[in-house]
């Protein structure tokens, strides 16, 4: 199998940031999403790899090991294994993703590899048990992993604004799961063994769930906030008084303060979305106020506004 380059996939470089792993994996997951792109092999191809990258990438201990040894990376405990059984020093030189310099091993000459490939190296390297089990076993018994599946699942404002549990049905597989409250849009989920199964007795592949949350047509949501309008009546803005405003948990009552203007903003610490995986704990609720202006006077209303108009 040729050697994937995780980070050309997915366009970046080995200084790229968790954040910057993560933006572009959402970008091209959706570019190459099967059902953008039904009858073509490539694009499913590279939809496999792009996840393949993410998953490495994403795990730090996994990202650790593919940086110093690149594609021989899963291989990175057998070489420490055997610079310490030949008691020779490793070193971070060499070339870009190997690491190791001419001499580190018997079979190295000039800084590359002077036999064929590596499983002749390990054989080599551990003696005859592993030969002899690379020998039986043969190239045609190694495991792989099955493919990862992707889904994505619609939710509203205010399905995710609580948790709860939905059934998805995958590849004809209904699946279970819980939703977490305060899951974001754009959000993706892995389940771990969901996939395809392996190949050989290798494990399943795993289930990527992206998450599209609509938007709301009394709130808008900006991270663990929310923000609405409330509308005042001119008479409760100028004088002051009570109002009742809405929130997800209830209708709560405020006080105004007496001339309080048009684009007012309040807020209600507490009474925002939840924070995802943090029980019990919310952002805020913006209010802003909108007055109302009476489009419509009575006589004796117009008078009492020329009263005032006067006195003022």
């Amino acid at each position: 199998m040729a050697f994937i380059d995780y980070y050309k996939i997915l366009g970046l470089d080995k200084k790229a940031s968790p954040e910057e792993i993560k933006k572009a994996y959402r970008k091209l997951a959706r570019k190459y999403h099967p059902d953008l792109n039904p009858d073509d092999k490539e694009a499913n191809q590279m939809f496999q790899q792009i996840n393949e990258a993410n998953e490495v990438l994403t795990d730090p201990e996994k990202r650790k090991k593919y940086d110093e040894y690149g594609e021989n990376w899963k291989h990175a405990e057998q070489f420490e294994q055997a610079k310490r059984q030949q008691g020779q020093q490793y070193s971070g030189g060499g070339n870009a993703y190997g690491g190791f310099n001419s001499g580190d091993f018997e079979g190295f000459s000039g800084g590359s590899y002077s036999g064929g490939d590596f499983s002749d190296f390990f054989e080599q390297m551990f003696g005859g048990a592993a030969g002899a089990a690379n020998r039986a076993g043969g190239r045609s018994q190694r495991q792989y992993k099955g493919q990862d599946y992707q889904a994505e699942l619609k939710l509203s404002l205010r399905d995710a604004y609580t948790t709860h549990k939905q059934t998805l049905t995958v590849n004809g597989k209904q699946i279970r799961i819980t939703i977490p409250a305060g899951i974001a849009d754009g959000q993706v989920i892995r389940l771990s063994g969901q996939g395809a199964p392996g190949a050989n007795g290798g494990p399943n592949g795993d289930l990527y769930i992206t998450f599209t949350i609509s938007e709301d047509p009394g709130f808008k949501r900006l991270g663990d906030d929310l923000y609405t309008s409330h509308t005042l009546d001119l008479y409760t803005a100028v004088l002051g008084g009570e109002t009742t405003v809405t929130t997800f948990d209830g209708k709560v009552k405020l006080k105004i303060a007496p001339g309080t203007q048009n684009g007012t903003r309040v807020r209600l610490k507490g009474k925002g979305f939840p924070v995802y995986k943090k029980e019990g704990e919310h952002g805020s609720l913006y209010v802003t106020y909108s007055v109302q202006i009476p489009e419509t006077l009575s006589d004796r209303q117009r008078e009492l506004f020329e009263e005032l108009r006067k006195l003022s």
